[in-house]
């Protein structure tokens, strides 16, 4: 059975600088999230951009804890994302086998959403 799981989130991208290769980045990633997930992340992204104004890609691995909907643990996701002269495609998967105490064995998928300046996630999973 499906659930849905809405709310905000803050993110806090930091740029690493240990090694730079022309239009590649590496940065980490931290997220506090409200509303039916409660809790944190960190992670960690990796960039490519292109000479094409608007083209770029990332792929990113996040580790969220907390709690769902009342369930506590945590669990990983992965995030494919890639920008096609300015046409977004982006898909957040919870890893299989990822969860962990009350969420052992979750699934699903994760959407982000930016509305005046700010962000909102809405989770889409089964337990």
């Amino acid at each position: 059975m499906n659930h849905t799981a809405t709310g905000i989130f803050e993110v806090n991208i930091v740029p690493q600088t240990d090694r730079e290769i022309p239009m590649f980045g590496r940065m980490t990633i931290d997220k506090q999230f409200h509303g039916a997930l409660e809790g944190t992340s960190q992670g960690q992204m990796l960039s490519a951009g292109t000479a094409v104004k608007g083209s770029a890609g990332y792929v990113a691995i996040e580790r969220v804890e907390g709690a769902l909907d009342g369930k506590k643990g945590s669990f990983a996701l992965q995030h494919t994302a890639t920008m096609n002269r300015g046409e977004p495609s982006l898909t957040i998967t919870i890893i299989p086998d990822s969860g962990t105490d009350e969420l052992e064995g979750i699934s699903g998928t994760l959407n982000i959403r930016r509305e005046e300046g700010k962000h909102y996630y809405d989770l889409t999973y089964s337990l």
